[in-house]
């Protein structure tokens, strides 16, 4: 159906309200993991397991929305016009952090993040705002299955990764593949449609922002794509300039590679009390040799490299006396 016979539907506040909680969430989420990556914080945001829950939650809540939106703007008939306006806006900004991940942080850009996710299952969804809701809903099952149910490990390639169904992840700051997620921008599809007409939809309709948190939520989920394309950038601004005025990533890193050195050595055969004093003769040998950029970096020049082999042949003898005679 064309835009010009199809009449758009009012917003529901309380749409709006939900992604303006969603994207207050991933702000904090930002935040503090920027604040783990430079040292201000000691917890890892990234691998910790409540903070993995927690921003798997907002992902979640954010891929439902995506679904749940489509319904609202879409269901009675295809606005194209508004359709691809938003679509290419997200597919911009999805760029856009491409670039600015790959300059930040070259090892582990961002090349199928939130919003090149957003823009991909926004496509494929389409058909399924108008099919059976049972089809909706068995392809929403069938998507989120698989990914519980199947692995290989060809897709640990990130050529093929953004599909999902890896063993391992590539490094990247944020991935957020076909499987499962496009599961759950149907669950909101299939959501939506069934309250769509019925008594929940008006009671939901009726809810009115009365109080200034409930306005000011609401605004931010008319604004979440624009906040989530500056917050970062904006973040860091402040944070990265801090850390460099207070040094603290240099003051944690001696920690960072005792602790890295400790896990790696003790999952060798090692014991603890071996592993301690091989990690301190490591960590003096880097200092000495002035190894630190190579050994975070992972850029590794023949020359280091032979300056850490000598250094492991040293500490190695520390614990292994056999080794010193060899």
């Amino acid at each position: 159906m064309s835009d010009t016979f199809t009449v758009k539907r009012p917003r529901l506040p309380v749409i709006d309200i939900a992604r303006g909680v969603a994207i207050i969430a991933m702000v904090f989420y930002h935040l503090c993991w920027d604040l783990a990556f430079y040292r201000f914080i000691s917890v890892d945001v990234g691998f910790d397991p409540g903070w993995v829950f927690f921003a798997r939650t907002i992902l979640f809540a954010f891929m439902f929305l995506v679904g749940a939106g489509l319904v609202l703007g879409h269901g009675d008939g295809m606005r194209w016009r508004s359709f691809w306006r938003r679509w290419l806006f997200v597919v911009g900004g999805a760029g856009l952090i491409t670039i600015g991940t790959w300059f930040a942080f070259p090892d582990s850009f961002v090349y199928f993040g939130v919003l090149h996710a957003i823009a991909l299952t926004s496509l494929i969804a389409l058909p399924f705002l108008f099919t059976p809701l049972w089809l909706t809903g068995a392809v929403a099952a069938l998507v989120i299955g698989l990914h519980f149910g199947f692995a290989d490990p060809l897709y640990n390639q990130k050529v093929f990764s953004w599909i999902g169904f890896w063993v391992v992840p590539p490094p990247t700051n944020d991935l957020v593949p076909v499987f499962p997620w496009f599961g759950v921008v149907l669950l909101g599809v299939l959501a939506m449609r069934l309250v769509r007409g019925s008594g929940v939809e008006r009671r939901m309709a009726a809810i009115e922002p009365r109080h200034v948190p409930a306005r000011v939520f609401g605004w931010m989920g008319r604004w979440s794509l624009v906040i989530y394309l500056v917050h970062q950038p904006l973040l860091l601004a402040v944070i990265m300039p801090l850390s460099m005025a207070m040094g603290t990533q240099e003051a944690n890193r001696e920690l960072d590679f005792l602790n890295s050195c400790q896990m790696s050595c003790e999952e060798s055969g090692a014991t603890a009390a071996q592993c301690a004093i091989y990690c301190q003769c490591g960590l003096e040998g880097v200092e000495r040799d002035d190894l630190w950029e190579p050994v975070f970096s992972g850029l590794v020049s023949a020359e280091d490299q032979a300056k850490l082999d000598a250094n492991n042949r040293q500490c190695s003898a520390l614990i292994y006396p056999e080794l010193e005679a060899e």
